[in-house]
């Protein structure tokens, strides 16, 4: 049985409807459940758990650790770089007849380079990891004294 104009219309129209129904009352279970599930503990008195000094401290303890393992993974990238470099210089000396000609001096030349920055780019990168840890420790502190007045 094929449907006419007119039933098709009214069968999209239908879809669209049953959609449209089905997702405003899913958002609307979802919104009371979010809003109205537990409304007393929405007045305890926990303002001041928030900014208890052993919490700032693990704060400060878990950014100091934090920063030590970003270094940590800085330093092994830099270390890679290096050694990825100096392989490569390697592979062009052992490739070429190893008589100091012009493409295994410039790969040699390359390979200085990319230490060179990788040591500046690593040192750039742990001064950024260390101005983070600061900014980190100067907001909670922030915060701890915001709660404590």
């Amino acid at each position: 049985m094929q449907l006419n104009y007119f039933t098709k219309g009214l069968s999209t129209v239908g879809r669209w409807l049953a959609t449209t129904l089905f997702c405003v009352s899913a958002i609307a279970f979802v919104w009371q459940g979010a809003f109205f599930s537990n409304p007393s503990a929405m007045a305890a008195p926990s303002a001041n758990l928030i900014a208890s000094v052993d919490t700032s401290d693990q704060v400060k303890g878990k950014a100091n650790e934090d920063l030590n393992r970003s270094k940590n993974f800085i330093e092994d990238t830099k270390d890679k770089l290096k050694e990825t470099a100096n392989k490569n210089a390697d592979r062009v000396e052992d490739a070429t007849d190893g008589h100091g000609n012009f493409i295994e001096r410039k790969a040699n030349r390359d390979a200085a380079r990319i230490e060179k920055r990788a040591d500046e780019d690593a040192a750039r990168t742990q001064e950024a990891v260390d101005n983070t840890k600061g900014l980190v420790e100067q907001a909670v502190d922030t915060i701890k004294d915001a709660f404590n007045n």
